[in-house]
């Protein structure tokens, strides 16, 4: 299970810093994996390994150099053991080096995994409102980026930051024991410059990336959303004014893009300028020295090997600052996502929904998607165990809703929603769905194979229940006629089917889920009259003897149903069945007349 963690108190994407590492470690430590946390003791190891191989470095070149001043056969050799010395021991810096990334790059991708597999839980968790306001290729790219930052992240953290902190701290103790304070001084003076100038470079470049990486979210965001409604933009040929909003966006990114590169430029110059003035007064100073008889020769060499080595972490500094920054930015806008409010939650020990007789009731249900706007006003009904009821209205009325509700994605203002007498409030949300089926308007499928839309109804569905599935919902005459059978893929979100294969699918993954009570969510809606015959027929024959609530948007379709229950503006204006209805010459007689004068009309129009 994923570390649960307080929400964060602020919405900026600027929490990151140590709230943010914070709420990562669970992640990097896990208290439950020993061997991960063997892997990290052993990487550290290695990284203080490499470190005290790099102090010993400068000692051996200083040696070898001042024993070649002398002369002598043992002198000699004594000059070239340094010299292997020093060779061995920059080899054994590259094999501790390699070494710690060997042990630690399990954990590292282990972290990253764990925290991506908690996002897209928490996604799922996420309420209805959350994922009809959502930017699809927008949430999709800060999951992308706050996971790829982390592993580089760590890395920098761990290898570059700490190894270079402990080689700064050696390096002025060295420095004092062998040359005395204006060298320490000179060198400390130059870190922190070099610091202050890289941090205060790298945070005015921070904002600019920040800005790269809203206008790379947008451009992207554009992009899929115009690919996602590719066949409303050949509608109405808009495909000129679709280029010119990705246009916009990528220009935009260009352009922040431009002065980021600059500003690099920038901060490399004032870099340069700190490192090699330290190197000239160190070395100026150690000549100095040595003009006076005070150091050797060899020491020359000792100064500078220790720069050097001190430089090669420090040139790196500004990336790393600027990785790390941007990398807990990324990081704090996926723990934003996290940090998501869920709007429907199980009530803590919340059992699970058991049925015995399959009902369905709205007692003074009062609900709507905004404050200022009321969908539902106190309705109130039954839908008794094996009936067939049926919900019409104008549009608006708040059809739609009612299904939204039952399934949970939504909570009651007040008023309850009860199955078999139990407020679905009260069970948890994994067995309410778990009962209930339902046959959309529009059938989304996966872009997988027809055999994996059928059996996505239940988790482990055998091939035999897929086949008597198909066979239920009239599909399995189309599946025989396709040369890959269940295996034909149906396109992304079922585009390679027409609508009634489409629906007679999600029939079929219903069927497969076996449910006790049937949502048709105005299942015909979409297609024309012969297919909807066909599919009437279908859904007629799955609804027997089970709870079934049609809504309805064609009154044509619900004639036969058990009960009918008419809305208007969100409250129940008359029930009874198709016959009684008609008799009370009410809102449903008249909305039955005008969609027979359509249809008649429509007839003699074709004629």
């Amino acid at each position: 299970m994923p570390p649960d963690f307080p929400a964060a108190p602020s919405r900026d994407a600027r929490h990151d810093g140590w709230g943010t590492l914070r709420r990562f470690m669970p992640y990097l430590w896990p208290k439950d994996d020993w061997r991960l946390r063997a892997r990290i003791v052993g990487a550290v190891t290695l990284i203080l390994a490499s470190t005290a191989t790099q102090f010993a470095l400068p000692y051996f070149l200083k040696w070898a150099v001042d024993a070649m001043n002398m002369t002598g056969e043992r002198v000699a050799t004594f000059a070239m053991l340094f010299v292997l010395a020093y060779a061995a021991g920059r080899l054994g810096g590259v094999v501790f080096d390699n070494l710690r990334n060997i042990v630690f790059e399990r954990v590292g991708q282990q972290a990253t995994a764990q925290l991506a597999e908690h996002v897209f839980n928490r996604l799922h968790r996420l309420s209805l409102r959350f994922h009809l306001a959502r930017r699809t290729g927008e949430v999709t790219k800060v999951i992308e980026r706050g996971t790829k930052s982390i592993d580089t992240m760590l890395y920098f953290m761990l290898f570059n930051i700490a190894p270079t902190i402990i080689l700064l701290v050696g390096i002025a103790v060295v420095f004092y024991l062998n040359f005395g304070w204006p060298l320490v001084a000179s060198t400390s003076l130059a870190v922190v410059a070099y610091i202050w100038a890289t941090r205060a470079i790298t945070e005015w470049r921070s904002k600019l990336r920040e800005q790269m990486n809203r206008l790379d979210g947008q451009a992207l965001s554009r992009a899929v959303d115009s690919l996602l409604n590719y066949e409303t933009v050949k509608y109405f040929n808009a495909e000129a004014r679709e280029e010119a909003r990705y246009a916009q966006a990528t220009q935009a990114y260009a352009a922040a893009a431009v002065k980021s590169e600059n500003s690099l430029g920038l901060l490399n110059i004032a870099q340069a300028l700190i490192t090699n003035l330290l190197m000239a007064v160190a070395m100026a100073l150690t000549v100095r020295g040595w003009a006076r008889g005070e150091y050797s020769a060899g020491q020359l060499v000792f100064v500078q090997t220790y720069l050097t080595q001190l430089f090669r972490p420090l040139d790196m500094l500004g990336m790393v600052y600027r990785t790390i920054r941007q990398g807990l930015i990324d990081m704090a806008d996926m723990f934003r996502l996290i940090d998501t409010e869920i709007e429907v939650k199980d009530a803590p020990g919340a059992p699970a929904l058991v049925i015995k007789r399959p009902t369905l009731a709205f007692d003074n249900v009062v609900f709507g998607y905004e404050p200022d706007r009321t969908i539902l006003k106190g309705l109130s009904f039954e839908v008794p165990a094996a009936h067939q009821v049926a919900i019409v209205g104008p549009s608006g009325a708040g059809k739609s809703t009612i299904a939204r509700l039952v399934f949970r994605f939504y909570d009651p203002w007040s008023g309850r929603v009860l199955i078999d007498g139990q407020d679905i409030r009260e069970v948890t949300q994994a067995s309410l769905r778990q009962h209930i089926g339902i046959v959309p308007q529009d059938s989304v499928l996966f872009n997988e194979t027809i055999g994996y839309n059928i059996a996505y109804g239940r988790d482990g569905a055998t091939a035999a229940e897929v086949e008597a599935a198909a066979r239920g919902a009239a599909l399995w005459p189309l599946i025989q006629r396709l040369p890959q059978g269940l295996d034909t893929e149906v396109g992304e979100r079922g585009l390679k089917l027409s609508g009634g294969e489409k629906q007679r699918v999600a029939i079929a993954r219903t069927l497969v889920k076996n449910p006790p009570i049937l949502l048709l969510d105005e299942a015909t809606s979409a297609l024309d009259t012969r297919t909807e015959q066909e599919i009437l027929a279908t859904l007629h024959s799955v609804a027997e003897g089970r709870t079934s609530l049609s809504i309805a948007h064609r009154l044509s379709t619900i004639a036969d149903a058990d009960t009918i229950l008419v809305l208007s503006e969100g409250q129940l204006a008359e029930q009874g069945n198709h016959q009684d209805l008609l008799r009370l010459g009410g809102l449903y007689a008249e909305m039955w007349t005008r969609q027979a004068e359509a249809i008649e009309e429509y007839g003699e129009a074709a004629q």
